[in-house]
């Protein structure tokens, strides 16, 4: 019989982690980008402009359960422009457009991702503010992040299941941000109101109602405590649910390894309530996310990552769900999928990710996730050569498993896609 877990066992791994501190912390943003480069430009050495961006072409094809291939190619536009307009002044944009075919819903092959848009006021070096669209990303995990608490429906095209991807090309928030730095910490306060009901699928709608349908804020602490340990605390509140509670911790074990946990919690609805296939009460829910990254002297990074979610259902609610209504399976599917959360209660993930990989400019990344209820798995892979401005990349990604389970039922059995990537 499979032991229960509940919001103290959930603290309970966060208190084992930080019982390892015992170094300086390491940067928050290194781990978002631990598992892949496909998005960020070539590094060679070249004048620094106040904008950047490429065009990639990709073609390729998948299978369905059924062992029909349909074939897909896309073409996408992105551009991340981050200039001075005034003195202590600053104007940032970033914006991707996707053409596909097939379409990714309905008729519409064109879909555009505002992802930011706002002006930043430094009004010293310790105080600043923006206004605008700004994709606020939060956590230390690589996989699954509990803080990241702006990521429901965010993505409106998914290119890639890569995790780094799915967190950079996604719809900023708008919102009124500000921030305090002082010697060992920072504090940083946002507003972000309500302006639109719905979400849209037209083609470049700007899409408020799927980023800004409640009015919702944001806390975010970090204070030195030592010199080996800086933890993030934050407070999230939002019109639907009481306030969230989350804590983000990392050290550096030795010389080559970071631990890092990432939990959130408070009272709320399961995500079976909040999908709509249930009338449970609310309770008080732990999300959690730990686990460490081994980095080689050959650049060769491991991340072994364990994720949590006593809101998701159990493996025998799973199994009826599995068994139950197609209509509230699927509804569900869809519900879990747009707020980008765990469908059940534990996943395990494995990301590797191997810069000049056997030779020099050839970058590697490995993605393997196993749902602990159901046994089945995602594998993915990519292997991207990069020139001075052009990158040649080749992804494959294979689920497997039972034709209902998590990964089993993904409407593609497997996806292999060449892409060839022009920066200018």
């Amino acid at each position: 019989m499979q032991a229960k877990r509940g919001p103290f066992g959930a603290l309970l791994v966060i208190s084992a982690w930080v019982g390892w501190i015992g170094s300086a912390q390491v940067a928050w943003a290194d781990d978002l980008d631990a598992l892949s480069l496909a998005d960020a430009p070539p590094t060679a050495a070249e004048t620094v402009r106040d904008w950047q961006g490429f065009a990639e072409l990709a073609l390729g094809q998948f299978t369905a359960p059924n062992g029909s291939v349909t074939a897909n190619q896309r073409l996408s536009w992105d551009l991340q422009l981050d200039t001075t307009i005034a003195p202590r002044w600053r104007a940032v944009l970033a914006n991707r457009l996707d053409v596909k075919w097939p379409a990714q819903s309905g008729d519409e092959h064109r879909i555009n991702t505002l992802k930011e848009a706002y002006v930043s006021w430094q009004a010293s070096d310790e105080h600043m503010l923006d206004l605008g669209r700004i994709n606020v990303r939060n956590g230390v995990a690589v996989g699954y992040n509990p803080t990241d608490y702006f990521r429901s429906v965010a993505v409106r095209s998914v290119v890639s299941s890569d995790p780094t991807s799915l967190k950079k090309n996604r719809l900023g928030s708008v919102m009124l941000r500000g921030q305090v730095l002082w010697n060992g910490g920072s504090l940083t306060a946002l507003a972000s109101p309500k302006i639109a009901e719905q979400a849209s699928d037209t083609a470049f709608s700007p899409d408020y109602g799927a980023t800004n349908n409640q009015n919702r804020w944001l806390l975010a602490v970090s204070q030195r405590l030592t010199e080996k340990i800086t933890p993030q605390w934050l407070l999230y509140g939002e019109d639907r649910q009481p306030v969230q509670l989350g804590l983000n911790v990392t050290t550096l074990v030795g010389d080559a390894t970071v631990l890092f946990a990432e939990w959130s919690g408070g009272q709320s609805r399961s995500q079976l309530s909040q999908a709509g296939v249930s009338t449970e009460a609310p309770g008080f829910h732990s999300r959690v996310a730990t686990g460490a990254t081994y980095t080689a002297s050959n650049k060769l990074s491991c991340t072994l990552e364990y994720a949590y979610n006593d809101a998701a259902p159990n493996a025998d609610q799973w199994n009826a769900l599995q068994r139950g209504s197609p209509l509230a399976y699927g509804l569900y599917r869809l519900w879990a999928q747009a707020a980008q959360e765990l469908p059940t209660r534990d996943t395990l993930g494995l990301y590797v990710n191997w810069p000049d990989a056997l030779v020099q400019h050839l970058d590697l990344s490995v993605m393997l996730r196993a749902n602990m209820a159901d046994n089945s798995r995602t594998n993915w892979v990519e292997a991207r050569y990069h020139w001075s401005h052009t990158d040649l990349a080749l992804q494959l990604q294979v689920n497997s498993g039972g034709p209902s389970s998590d990964f089993g039922a993904a409407p593609q059995q497997r996806i292999w896609q060449v892409s060839l990537r022009q920066y200018y």
